[in-house]
């Protein structure tokens, strides 16, 4: 088995879908944790933001690591402070990259790949759509830049109610994606999805997943019959990401991909956690130091269970 560590590397303003007036000072954390890192040979993907990937002073900071070879960058975009804009954008349904006009997707999605390439000095080939709102022409305009990696995917897991996609029958395994479109494309052009890596503890994840999906349900949702499936132990959907997990539950969650012949994982977070009252995970110090003591503790099992840590990039070269 083999492990991918992806960073959501953004701004600090979580929410706050405008166009200006961001911060980037969580990473500055970054070299700190990129130490940890270093002390399990992982090479994490860093998926930058436009605010971060115009940012002078942070944006050095993340050239150092990736001149060093001790990490890879690719992009994240969040529609809302990535230009072009239009005056039609809503700051909330529009915060979804699925939810804009296909001719606006591919305009920033292009601007900000140009960005990071002149920043970084790289062709980035990896990308995340902020708030996981991928889609068909999204794919599309990926390939039309040069991508080869998504990893916008989290499986089992509904966004409608946010005005995004429904992943909720989508599996945690790898796939390779070609638009509907484009069926004649050599495969060097289609697009390798590695989804974020969410499962079960229990076998089964497609019925695990449907039984989920059927009591959150109206009128079932308002008898918290979610609840009671996870305290019985009839249905329990993990994350792998020490934001929203234990470490209990992340080595339950591998454990369990490994019984089933799982090959890769994909864990991930967001780079603000690294800074307490940023986001809905880290709202004090000692949840900061939560989520690292988590994800040392993760990695020392990895390691012991001799889970190989890869870029992302060697994901292509493995399915």
């Amino acid at each position: 088995m083999n492990l991918i560590v992806t960073i959501d590397t953004e701004e600090d303003n979580w929410g706050h879908f405008s166009p200006s007036g961001h911060t980037v000072e969580n990473v500055r954390r970054i070299p700190e944790l990129q130490r940890l890192f270093d002390d399990f040979d992982v090479t994490p993907t860093y998926l930058v933001t436009y605010p971060v990937a115009v940012d002078e002073t942070v944006s050095a900071v993340l050239r150092s690591i990736l001149a060093e070879g001790r990490c890879e960058i690719g992009t994240h975009c969040h529609p809302w402070n990535t230009p072009p804009f239009e005056k039609s954008q809503d700051s909330s349904r529009d915060s979804m990259l699925c939810n804009l006009p296909p001719h606006l997707q591919y305009a920033k999605i292009r601007r900000l790949h140009e960005t990071v390439q002149r920043t970084f000095g790289i062709q980035p080939v990896s990308f995340r759509c902020g708030r996981w709102a991928f889609c068909s022409d999204v794919a599309r305009h990926l390939v039309d830049v040069g991508y080869r990696i998504d990893t916008s995917v989290t499986p089992y897991t509904d966004w409608t109610v946010d005005h995004g996609p429904d992943f909720s029958m989508v599996p945690p395994r790898p796939f390779r994606l070609c638009p509907d479109d484009m069926p004649r494309l050599p495969a060097t052009r289609h697009l390798l999805e590695v989804p974020a890596t969410v499962g079960f503890l229990q076998p089964n994840f497609t019925l695990r997943s449907s039984i989920l999906r059927a009591v959150r349900q109206r009128p079932l949702n308002r008898l918290h019959l979610a609840g009671l499936l996870y305290r019985l132990k009839v249905v329990t959907k993990v994350w792998l990401s020490p934001e929203i997990s234990t470490t209990a539950q992340m080595i339950g969650l591998t454990k369990r991909l490994l019984r089933e012949n799982y090959s890769i994982l994909n864990l991930t977070f967001h780079s603000p956690s690294l800074q307490a009252g940023l986001t809905p995970f880290v709202r004090s110090g000692s949840d900061q130091g939560r989520l690292i003591r988590r994800l040392r503790d993760y990695l020392t099992f990895a390691r012991a269970c001799r889970i190989a840590p890869i870029k992302l990039s060697d994901a292509l070269d493995l399915v």
